[in-house]
This record gives structure tokens, C-alpha cells and sequence, in this order.
């Protein structure tokens, strides 16, 4: 699913709601979420999962196309965990 279809499933589901503001709702969610890790904040949803940012060390990796040695910077990046009740839909267990 991308944003558009979720912004349009929500609005169908709440006709009370204008189209313009399930999107600027839906667009804030995913502001805040993005805010909060690139402060390094986890960012937990119960029963969906976890956000989280993890670092990366540098180290020298290799370049695939002529084996010469490159250095990679350390880096961060985004990580999600699943929730017990995702992880359970997921397996047919709910």
C-alpha cells in the first residue's frame, strides 16, 4: 500500500472527513515519525511495531565491479520491529 491508497481507504472510511485533511493528518504522522528518529527517538506504535535508528560503523567495504578496496563512512538507519499482534496476524495466529 502506498500513501495515496492509504489516504484514500481512510477517507472512505470516514466520509465525515474531508479527503484534504486525512491527508494532511496521514502526512503529519509521517512527519512527526521521521522528526522524532532523526533526533534518535524511538518511535513505538503498540501492536504494530517500533522505530528505531541504528548506527552503522565505517569500515571498507568493496567496490562489486572491480574489487577495489573503499572506505564506507559510519552511517545511520532507519529499523522497524514488529509488534506481537502484527507478527501474529502476520501467522495466522489472531
Amino acid at each position: 500500500m502506498i500513501r495515496s491508497e492509504l489516504i484514500q481507504k481512510i477517507a472512505d472510511e470516514n466520509p465525515h472527513l474531508y479527503q484534504r485533511d486525512v491527508e494532511r493528518i496521514v502526512n503529519t504522522i509521517f512527519e512527526e515519525i521521521t522528526e522524532a528518529m532523526a533526533k534518535g527517538n524511538r518511535v513505538e506504535l503498540r501492536g504494530f511495531g517500533a522505530f528505531s535508528v541504528k548506527q552503522r560503523d565505517a569500515r571498507t567495504g568493496r567496490n562489486p565491479r572491480t574489487g577495489e578496496a573503499v572506505d564506507v563512512e559510519e552511517k545511520h538507519v532507519p529499523f522497524f520491529k514488529t509488534g506481537k499482534l502484527l507478527r501474529d496476524r502476520l501467522n495466522g495466529n489472531a
